[in-house]
């Protein structure tokens, strides 16, 4: 990414980097605090000593908490629960197209949901796909006032009880989200606390409607997670090769095109083209899912992982980028600028996504396998235009190795079956306790992945087992941290754990909507152990959270019980009852709490402290 800064730099090509710092320093601070509304039209108001309230009257604390439920996490809870529905889409297709190049690649992981959902599954396995995805889909579109059904079958026994008791056990997710909408309405709900329960209570459908179960569905389709060593960085990329890169969240086209890719058929398609082949390479979170599912990252045409989200624009840079496909999120508005300047074809794989002046498909998954040899056909026409125009190549030789494929199976399988091992490390304080670092990066630290790498490296140091999911993924793996060798980094104990399981001290997860096999891991854990959720010797950290997703994912943390630590601080500051109601009520009721810190070696210490407590509680010295 530093190369590649430099030659689009120097080009005077709008990049990300440049443009956070035209930002500085005119970001307007009543934004920043959650001072500002929109909603009518008597507005924008703006809260301060001279003007305490909007023309409505709404004061600072509604105004606030008004702002995080509407600009935050109801969206982010929609966009994860949307994900969820796209995925069972996709696997009752599966079930009813077997011409559409869909497969389903764990049947045994599909019977063991779907029999815990109530469906039958003593039937053949495509009509078990259909009832399972259909089930799914009917939960998401109840009403909001009948309790859903995945939240029942999925979460925590203790946690639900808590649930029910607060007023949070939510219903059908969609209608959750226009509930929450419908009271953000200008002179509807003025009750701060409330609001920020409305958001726990979106948080719960946010993983079990969203997470969780898309997590579950792309893994029937894909193969679940397996551990391996793979390649990272933008080394991967071959000057005489077509290389097509697939950005996103939903590698639901995507693995077809693999899989379609890695046949002879298409192979020598691209050598008839003049090409060695052809190679499909994962970047963000979509990028991240594909390097960690066996379906997809043993295949011939796969290529190898790209990099975060803040480095899309250096990647078209170099020249040899011929296809760039994207579904949602996380692809930047400028890059159809960087595609004509770079001769890279643009191709949105959903209607949800529009950028200007580029292709976009129809979301069919019945028609996948035809939608798959349309992109193919596309990469290969601009490898043809960019060989014959001779352009200019530049790949950053760079190439990082890492271990990836880790989730509640894999972990289990490695450990010969059972937490037991991991819990007795754990027990005899090799490993103090966990800390899942995930989300996004952001260029407010300088270079994205700064302020995650300085964290990570001193919870290592302190023997906290690290788990990553999302851009902080590929932060760990180009730094070296999701390497093995990585251990000589940690403290003595986690070390000699590390060492003697040939693990790297950070497990890569995958992307960030594979919190949801996080929050899985830790239901095992906890049950293992005979505790509620809140009990175990776990943190939550988003040190470079971005964006609404990570909000949302922030409140399901916080109705599991967890201490949740983010940076940059969010838009909570311009009121001290919802920021003491994040930081200090939540935990009186049994929830989880939020910490804001933006220096690392502060956040070290808060991650620490918070560990060593719940250890002298659960009794381990």
């Amino acid at each position: 990414m530093r190369e590649m800064y430099q030659v689009v730099h120097n080009a005077g090509l709008t990049n990300v980097f440049d443009r956070f710092s035209q930002q500085q320093p005119t970001q307007c601070k009543f934004c920043i605090e959650g001072l500002s509304c929109q909603l009518c039209a008597n507005g924008p108001c703006r809260i301060s000593k001279r003007a305490p309230r909007g023309v409505c009257g709404v004061d600072a604390h509604t105004m606030v908490a008004r702002n995080f439920v509407y600009r935050h996490v109801t969206i982010g809870t929609s966009a994860n629960i949307f994900h969820c529905h796209q995925a069972a889409r996709t696997l009752k297709a599966a079930g009813e197209h077997p011409e559409s190049g869909l497969k389903i690649r764990d049947p045994e992981k599909l019977k063991k949901y779907a029999d815990m959902a109530g469906v039958n599954i003593n039937q053949p396995i495509e009509k078990i796909a259909v009832d399972f995805a259909q089930w799914v889909m009917d939960d998401i579109h109840s009403p909001h006032h009948v309790e859903s059904k995945a939240v029942e079958v999925f979460a925590p026994t203790r946690r639900k009880e808590l649930w029910r008791k607060l007023g949070l056990f939510p219903g059908g997710g969609y209608s959750e989200v226009a509930y929450a909408q419908t009271r953000c309405m200008t002179n509807f709900s003025s009750d701060p606390v409330d609001f920020l329960l409305n958001s726990v209570r979106l948080g719960i459908a946010n993983e079990y409607q969203g997470l969780f179960l898309l997590d579950i569905i792309q893994e029937i389709l894909m193969g679940t997670q397996e551990i391996q060593m793979k390649q990272q960085n933008m080394g991967l990329l071959k000057e005489n090769m077509v290389n097509i890169v697939t950005n996103g969240h939903m590698p639901l086209l995507a693995h077809v095109a693999i899989d379609l890719a890695s046949t002879d058929e298409w192979q020598q398609k691209a050598k008839a083209a003049g090409a060695e082949g052809i190679q499909i390479l994962g970047h963000v979170c979509e990028g991240q899912q594909l390097i960690n599912y066996e379906g997809t990252h043993n295949q011939r045409a796969y290529g190898g992982q790209e990099g975060e989200w803040l480095s899309q624009e250096y990647l078209l840079a170099t020249g040899a980028v011929d296809l760039f496909i994207f579904d949602y999120n996380c692809t930047v508005p400028t890059m159809p600028i960087f595609a004509k300047r770079f001769g890279t074809k643009l191709l949105s794989t959903h209607p949800v996504i529009k950028l200007q002046g580029t292709d976009t498909l129809d979301f069919m998954p019945e028609k996948m396998r035809e939608q798959a040899a349309k992109a193919l056909d596309m990469a290969i026409e601009a490898f043809k235009a960019r060989k014959s125009e001779n352009r200019k190549i530049y790949i950053p030789p760079h190439v990082s190795n890492c271990m990836v494929g880790f989730s509640t199976e894999s972990i289990k399988k490695a450990l010969g079956g059972s937490f037991d091992p991991l819990i007795e490390q754990i027990a005899n304080g090799n490993i103090r306790g966990i800390a899942t670092i995930v989300g996004c990066t952001t260029a407010r630290y300088g270079q994205g992945g700064s302020n995650i790498f300085k964290i990570a490296k001193g919870l290592i140091e302190n023997n906290i087992l690290l788990l990553s999911g999302g851009c902080t993924s590929a932060v760990m793996e180009y730094t070296g941290l999701a390497n093995p060798k990585a251990a000589q980094e940690c403290g003595e104990g986690l070390k000699t754990v590390c060492q003697q399981l040939g693990i790297p001290p950070v497990l890569s997860y995958g992307a960030c909507v594979d919190i949801g096999k996080m929050t899985h891991t830790a239901k095992e854990l906890a049950d293992a152990l005979d505790v509620d959720t809140n009990k175990l010797p776990l943190v939550i950290g988003a040190p470079e959270y971005l964006e609404q997703k990570a909000v949302a994912d922030a409140c399901t943390a916080v109705a599991l019980g967890w201490l949740v630590h983010i940076a940059p601080v969010p838009s909570i500051t311009g009121s001290d009852l919802v920021v003491k109601t994040l930081t200090e009520t939540t935990e009186t009721l049994g929830l989880g709490k939020v910490v804001v810190e933006m220096d690392a070696e502060k956040t070290v210490q808060i991650y620490v402290d918070h560990i060593e407590k719940k250890r002298r509680e659960l009794g381990l010295n």
